[in-house]
This record gives C-alpha cells, structure tokens and sequence, in this order.
C-alpha cells in the first residue's frame, strides 16, 4: 500500500513542521511519508531542530526550509493530509492549503520563541518534538482507509488536542 503524503505547514518552517516531517517519516508505521513547508520560510533549519533530531537518531539529510507553494506547483507530491502545526494562542498567521487534501490543525508551541539558558530552549524542542510524535502516532494507528471522511476529520481534530494538557500546566 502506498503511504499517505502528509504535509505539515507553518509560518516559518524551521522547526515544527521541520520536526512533524521527520517524525511522520520514521514513526509513521510505513503508512506515512512526511513533507514540510512554511508560509514565510526562514530560508534555514533552525539549528536546535537539527540538533535533536540527530540526538534522536532521525534522519536530517534533505531537510530544508520551504515555501508551501512548492507543494502546489505541477508535479509536486499530492497531499493526502495536511495539518498546520503553528500555535493559535500566538496569534500566529497559519497557511491555509487549498484544494482537496484533509486537513487539520495540530497546534504545537513554538520553540523558536523560547528563551532563557540553552536547557530551556532545548527543553522547549523536545516538548513540541514529544507532541508532534504522539500525535502522528495515533494517526498512523487509525484504519484511515476504513474511516469516512467526517470520521476521520472529528479523529484528525481530536489528535491535534492531544499533548495540550501537559503543556498547558507546564
């Protein structure tokens, strides 16, 4: 069975898309292949993402900052999925895909934003790292292909809720 093409979009594709991309290749359970893209592209990967993601023993060759309009050029990769991961509650301007590719938002903090000393910067990847993973998790353990639509998306809605809690008395 081919994988479902998921897309994850942000503002500036540094970072949580960056991580949903990688996340989604390596623990999407063979039913996923991860893209990224960003509306505002940083024009790099920020280099905390790269960091933990090797910590993480995931792959970072091909990683790279992106516009989503290379996603909707002629011959790019048809999107079956397509979550936004940039948090409302920063007033963040998130992408929106057209056309026909379900979508959802999947809200995440932004760690680009946070400061203080380097452990609390680092500490902030890894939370968005540990939401974005548990989150593409549980979509790739739902029978997606037995699932209709309306189904599928109150499931895709209630996944991008996921993690909240934790972060929330953080």
């Amino acid at each position: 069975m081919k994988p479902y093409n998921v897309l994850f979009l942000c503002t500036g594709n540094s970072a949580r898309s960056i991580l949903g991309e990688a996340i989604a290749d390596r623990f999407g359970m063979g039913k996923l292949k991860g893209f990224s893209a960003g509306s505002h592209p940083a024009g790099a990967v920020n280099p905390l993402t790269l960091r933990l993601l090797e910590e993480m023993k995931l792959p970072t060759a091909g990683l790279r900052s992106k516009n989503w309009e290379e996603f909707a050029a002629p011959g790019a990769p048809q999107m079956d999925f397509v979550f936004t991961v940039c948090d409302q509650a920063a007033a963040e301007v998130c992408p929106i895909w057209p056309g026909q590719p379900m979508s959802a938002h999947w809200g995440v903090a932004d760690p680009v934003a946070a400061t203080g000393t380097q452990a609390e910067r680092t500490r902030a990847f890894r939370e968005a790292f540990r939401v974005l993973k548990r989150r593409v998790e549980l979509f790739a353990s739902l029978p997606i292909a037995s699932l209709g639509r309306l189904s599928l998306k109150n499931k895709l809605a209630d996944i991008g809720k996921v993690g909240l809690e934790a972060s929330a008395g953080a």
